[in-house]
Parts: C-alpha cells; sequence; structure tokens
C-alpha cells in the first residue's frame, strides 16, 4: 500500500533530517550530495531523465549527459539536506553563504509598493528565493504543489510557512480562489513555472510543445503587472547566488501564449547556464 511506503519513506527522511542538524550545515550539504548520487537513481527512471536531456538538445553525447545526471542527484541531495537550516537562512545566520545581485529592483518595489510576479524554476535551493523576497518587506504569496507523501508534506508546509513565505497557495480550485483573494489585495505572487500541469497550455520549451501554466501571463492581462525572473546558482558546494532579474513590462497587444513563450526562453537560458542544477526528472514533455 502506498500509505504505508510514505509512512517510512517519512520516517526514513526524518532521521536524516536529525543526522544533517547534527553534523552543521557545510557537512550535512557535502553529505548529502553523496546521498543524492548513490539513491537519487534508485527513485527515478534514468531512461526518462535521459529522454529530456536528449529532447533539449543538451549533452552532446550519453557520456556527457551522465555526467549531467550524476551532478543532479548530487545537486538534488544537497538541496534535502540544506531544507533543515532553512531558519538560519531565514534569521541570516548563513547570510555569508548567499550572494544576491539585483536587490535594487525588489527595494524599489517595496519603495513604490509595486504589485508583481515572480517566476523561476526548480533550481538548486530554491525555497531561497521566495524568502528573500519576503524578507525585503514586500507582500508575497507563493504557489506551490503538495508533496505527493502526506507525511512529509505537513512538515514541508510548516517549513515554508515560518521560514520561507506565509502566504502558501495550494494548486487547484481552491487555491485559485485564494490566490485571487490575495491578488486583490495587491499581493505579489511567486511561482514556479517549469513543471508540466495538466491545465496549462502546449507551449514551446527547447522547441517542443510542453504542458505550461499561463497564470503569469494572465495576471498579467488582467492586472498589468510586471515581472521579473529570478533564478538561484549554486557556486561551488554550499554557496549559492541569487539574481532578480530587471523588471519586464510586457505589451498590451500580446497574448497569454506569446506571453508565456516568452517566460519559457527566460527559462531556457537559466536551464543552459548549468544544466545539472535543474530537476530533469520531471514529466516536461509528457
Amino acid at each position: 500500500m502506498k500509505i504505508i511506503k510514505y509512512f517510512f519513506e517519512f520516517i526514513f527522511i526524518i532521521c536524516f533530517f536529525f543526522i544533517f542538524k547534527v553534523i552543521g550545515y557545510k557537512s550535512a550539504s557535502n553529505f548529502g550530495e553523496f546521498i543524492g548520487k548513490k539513491l537519487g537513481p534508485l527513485f527515478r527512471s534514468k531512461s526518462k531523465i535521459q529522454n529530456n536531456l536528449k529532447i533539449s538538445n543538451i549533452g552532446g553525447t550519453e557520456d556527457e549527459r551522465e555526467i549531467i545526471i550524476k551532478n543532479m542527484w548530487g545537486n538534488y541531495g544537497r538541496i534535502l539536506s540544506e531544507y533543515i537550516f532553512l531558519k538560519q537562512f531565514r534569521k541570516n545566520n548563513l547570510s555569508n553563504f548567499l550572494e544576491i545581485e539585483g536587490l535594487e529592483h525588489l527595494n524599489e518595489i517595496k519603495k513604490n509598493n509595486e504589485q508583481v510576479i515572480f517566476v523561476s524554476g526548480h533550481f538548486n535551493n530554491f525555497e531561497l528565493m521566495a524568502m528573500e523576497i519576503e524578507r525585503v518587506g514586500i507582500n508575497l504569496c507563493a504557489i506551490y504543489r503538495p508533496l505527493n507523501n502526506p507525511f512529509l508534506n505537513i512538515v514541508m508546509e510548516k517549513l515554508r510557512k515560518r521560514y520561507i513565505c506565509k502566504y502558501q497557495i495550494k494548486k487547484g480550485k481552491s487555491g485559485t480562489r485564494d490566490l485571487i483573494n490575495l491578488v486583490k489585495k495587491e499581493f505579489s505572487v511567486a511561482l514556479m513555472i517549469d513543471q508540466r500541469v495538466s491545465e496549462g497550455e502546449d507551449i514551446d520549451l527547447f522547441n517542443r510543445p510542453a504542458k505550461t501554466t499561463t497564470i503569469p501571463a494572465q495576471l498579467v492581462k488582467k492586472y498589468g503587472c510586471n515581472i521579473i525572473p529570478v533564478y538561484i546558482e549554486r557556486l561551488k558546494n554550499y554557496h549559492f547566488k541569487l539574481y532578480f532579474y530587471k523588471p519586464i513590462k510586457f505589451d498590451d497587444n500580446l497574448s497569454h501564449q506569446q506571453i508565456t513563450l516568452e517566460l519559457n526562453k527566460i527559462l531556457e537560458k537559466m536551464i543552459l547556464k548549468n544544466p545539472d542544477q535543474w530537476i530533469w526528472s520531471h514529466d516536461r514533455w509528457k
């Protein structure tokens, strides 16, 4: 039964969280990389990841793709191990491990009380992006997809609401209502645009149609919001650089599809910068 599997998976991860906490941030991140490289391939189809890389024309040979996949799992392991240290990042105790570029854009938004849409993908410790936006004092809500594991999801939701972003909006009909209510109160919105969504539209990503959310485009069209792409790069091991791009003002005449295509092009550039720092295991072109 799935519920039993999820329970033991939850216990397994919680035990590792305890170990990570005891050994400290640096050692936990390094240990997480080791675990990710060893155990990651057991949980996801290698052929699916290889196929995604081929579709994107990334990694000219199978050996090159193997290196990307191996490093991807190592990075994924680091992300998992670093979750338990979100509190320290929130309190600035680990600020020397995070460099920020484009902070002036956030300060300008705060100063002018602007409402914007922040978009990104699942790169590195992506939770730090919303955390830094909220830390500046911008009223923010973040859209997220609940984890399949209900036991683990309870823990992650609590961590997110306490240390990342207070207003967490679940994907789905009830979440859409909550989102509209907060947007009407002039909250800015943060969301990931790199995952496949069944209610999305077929928009090219690496020259192949992929089901893509049009929520950012809809908000742009209805509320006239600017969009700020956000990217987080792992510089070395447990050091990060967070980039807040210059706000984008889309022409009123552009359609939802045209705006979404432009956002996918930005996402492609982010992925190409460090292919092994994106999670290739998604069913992006299903």
